[in-house]
């Protein structure tokens, strides 16, 4: 696999992670069925997408990209979607994550 296909793994595996919490919070403590069933297999989803992207991509900048992926979206899933605050101190913090990431990146973060 190409060190490209990796990081568009990563990316997917990131997206993924945001759909699975958003749909483990409408599983409700999985009260219900449907959505539990469905949160299970985004979480086999991620996992999977993530552990090809851990096959060619450094773990310790990989894992901080997907986490930061998973942080934002779910922040801005959380506004969008369930109406969560969106303070100006969470959009401050948001773009710190982002920093890092974009930080992480200029670094070059091959191994």
């Amino acid at each position: 696999m190409s060190y490209t296909t990796g990081w568009i793994l990563l990316v997917l595996s990131g997206l993924i992670d945001v759909a699975w919490a958003s749909v483990t919070k409408k599983a409700d403590g999985f009260a219900h069925l449907g959505w539990g069933v469905l949160s299970l297999a985004l979480l086999g989803a991620f996992v999977f997408t993530l552990g090809k992207a851990l096959a060619v991509l450094p773990l310790g900048m990989a894992y901080a990209v997907w986490t930061g992926i998973g942080a934002i979206g779910s922040v801005l899933v959380g506004w969008l979607l369930f109406h969560e605050p969106l303070s100006p101190q969470r959009i401050l913090f948001i773009l710190i994550v982002l920093a890092g990431i974009v930080g992480l990146n200029l670094d070059g973060g091959r191994a």
